[in-house]
């Protein structure tokens, strides 16, 4: 795990002193991007300048596997021809570097890294063949000498980000946003079209990022640069879409215990590919059936205690430290729990803006930043159940829109709008029960639904002065692309929510304290396969992921499970009437200052207010505002 940075003919920044070499610039700025990703690789850096200076390439290293020096980048292929800066882990390149070797491609490797099978995988197929054989999660810069060309490429799903684009003339990219932002000379505008998506869904979905002309490179995808560096092209190694669509029209076809052992096999063998690190491993336990049965076959796969982690809370209401005490007694892990207060909480905030460059406000990235704290004082690579959910229709939205929409579809659609509109439109004033009916009831079909149900707040679109919104991936999602209600939600939210909300934050707050996070649910043969299982071997009766807990249950007694899940929650409408952060906030949507910056408008951000502190009325939108506040304040870190 690690951080990249680099550009191409650096033209901007404030004129320098004359005496002052060109060269030295580069070092300066590609040293200052660096540093400002350092939490991501502490343990070593380094940076190269190729074709003459017209490409440089940075990168932080967090050492995991081969901790000597010949793990260190920018690495160069045996033959010189190609120069690589690479964040992650392919999980296959014992495999690969065995099968390079055989072939006679290699004679011998220097050291241990992936970094140099991948390196070599590149030399010997070519990058597009090659980066299909690989399993992992990554995000590379790839520069071939011969042909001037910059590859970069992120993995299927989106685990390691990588943000692109141009300023100041120059194409830049970087593992962190603020690692272009900080960039001498940097003044993209604010996407003021990305930022109504961001106050419905408090995110910022690829390919979009806060500023106009820089992007987030899309999972599954591949960028194209040649010299002089001025046109880039994009193209699909993998597709979420395309391997779902595959799934249904190669439906697994035996029993569900079939399919369990099945999938059983799969995970086993992403788990321990996973597991394989020359540094401690551990993993993250909360009482959830995802994380339980990551968990359950590490030890399974292990001759030691596998060392799991949890936080708590005093409230009984909101505390799981218990549950996964017990889950990890039965086990037999070696468990280590951390009780938080609401101040350990509280004093994350201040450092939100800075770890995500821009908005983000998924309010679990609180706890998250605190585990993740918490296991990186024992081990330095923890893995997650992340995916479980999307992957195997754990979320309750899923059954409540498929069955609010085998009600609506029975009226005729042109009526139901129609109804919708003038309910919408009405001079009486509707409850809020009501005025949802009236949203949703337009919808043309359950994708629209889905889209319309996040859409509930109707002050979230006014809180911009400009409604510029971009299309964006539910806007554009294909209707019925696949046959099953549920099975179309769930390749919405792999397509947009996981990557965009739930990945970011697990990247950011591991990467925020060194800490590697791996995922093995969304090894790419876990998720190919459960594209082909049939929804009633992840949904039946009111119950999902049944085909997790087949699995979780021969290892774990179902009374252990049937626990209330609780999680860990955030109770920001309680904390924001306390002094010091009722102050911190009204700070940042000072009506001076809104009118000031002239982007949100303080009418509606200050009703969103008043209603929470005056009639106790909380809109999650009021914490989207304060974050998107705090980073503006942020923003020239």
């Amino acid at each position: 795990m690690c951080g990249i940075a680099g550009f191409c003919n650096w033209q901007g920044g404030p004129e320098r002193n004359p005496e002052e070499g060109y060269q030295d610039r580069l070092i300066q700025l590609i040293e200052k991007m660096n540093k400002r990703m350092l939490h991501r690789g502490p343990d070593a850096g380094g940076y190269c300048l190729e074709d003459n200076g017209a490409l440089v390439l940075g990168h932080r290293r967090l050492s995991i596997v081969d901790l000597s020096d010949t793990g260190r980048q920018p690495m160069e292929s045996h033959s010189g021809r190609f120069c690589i800066v690479f964040n992650g882990e392919i999980y296959n390149h014992k495999e690969l570097g065995r099968r390079l070797i055989e072939e006679g491609r290699v004679t011998a490797f220097r050291g241990t890294s992936d970094t140099e099978v991948l390196l070599e995988l590149f030399e010997a197929y070519g990058v597009r063949e090659a980066i299909t054989l690989c399993k992992g999660m990554f995000a590379i810069a790839l520069f071939d000498r011969k042909e001037k060309t910059l590859y970069l490429l992120r993995d299927r799903v989106g685990e390691k980000p990588l943000y692109y684009g141009f300023t100041a003339g120059s194409f830049v990219f970087a593992s962190e946003l603020g690692c272009i932002s900080s960039m001498d000379g940097f003044s993209n505008p604010i996407n003021r079209g990305a930022l109504p998506i961001y106050f419905v869904h408090g995110y910022i979905p690829a390919p979009y990022s806060v500023y106009e002309g820089i992007y987030k490179l899309e999972p599954g995808t591949m960028l194209t640069i040649k010299a002089p560096y001025g046109e880039f092209f994009l193209e699909t190694f993998w597709s979420m879409k395309k391997a779902a669509k595959k799934g249904e029209e190669e439906p697994f076809s035996g029993t569900g215990e079939e399919a369990a052992a099945e999938l059983e096999k799969r995970l086993k063998e992403a788990i321990s590919g996973q597991m394989v690190a020359d540094v401690p491993v551990g993993a993250f336990l909360s009482s959830g059936i995802d994380s339980t049965t990551i968990v359950a076959l590490m030890q399974s796969l292990s001759s030691r205690p596998v060392k799991t982690f949890t936080i708590g809370v005093e409230d009984p209401e909101m505390n799981e430290a218990q549950a996964a005490a017990q889950i990890a007694a039965h086990l037999g892990t070696e468990h280590t729990q951390m009780y938080i207060t609401e101040e350990d909480a509280r004093g994350v905030i201040p450092k939100l803006a800075y770890l995500y460059g821009e908005p983000f406000a998924d309010s679990s990235q609180i706890p998250t930043y605190l585990v993740s704290k918490l296991t990186r004082q024992y081990v330095t690579v923890s893995l997650s159940g992340d995916g479980g959910d999307e992957l195997f229709c754990g979320y309750g939205t899923y059954n409540s829109i498929d069955r609010i929409w085998e009600k609506t579809r029975r009226i005729p659609h042109p009526v139901r709008k129609l109804v919708g509109r003038l309910l919408m439109q009405s001079p009486i004033e509707l409850s809020t029960v009501h005025r949802t009916k009236a949203l949703l009831m337009q919808a043309g079909g359950p994708e629209e639904l889905y889209e319309l149900s996040c859409e509930q707040e109707p002050l979230a679109k006014q809180i911009c002065r400009e409604n510029l919104s971009l299309p964006f991936k539910h806007t554009q999602y294909e209707a019925g692309y696949l046959k099953g209600v549920r099975h179309n939600l769930m390749l919405m939210d792999m397509l947009m929510y996981h990557p965009d909300d739930i990945l970011v934050k697990v990247d950011r707050s591991g990467m925020a304290v060194s800490l590697e996070s791996r995922i093995p649910m969304l090894d790419k043969d876990v998720v190919e396969f459960a594209w082909k299982l049939p929804i009633e071997y992840k949904y039946r009766d009111g119950e999902g992921k049944r085909i997790l807990k087949h699995i979780l249950y021969q290892y774990v007694p179902k009374k252990l499970m049937d626990l209330p899940k609780r999680g860990f929650s955030i109770p920001l409408s309680k904390w924001l009437k306390e002094p010091e952060l009722r102050q911190w906030a009204e700070a940042l949507i000072d009506r001076k200052t809104l009118e000031q910056q002239g982007i949100l408008n303080p009418d509606v951000v200050w009703q969103l207010w008043e209603d929470y502190k005056e009639r106790n009325q909380w809109r999650v939108q009021i914490w989207y505002i304060l974050m998107f506040q705090q980073w503006m304040s942020e923003r020239i870190c």
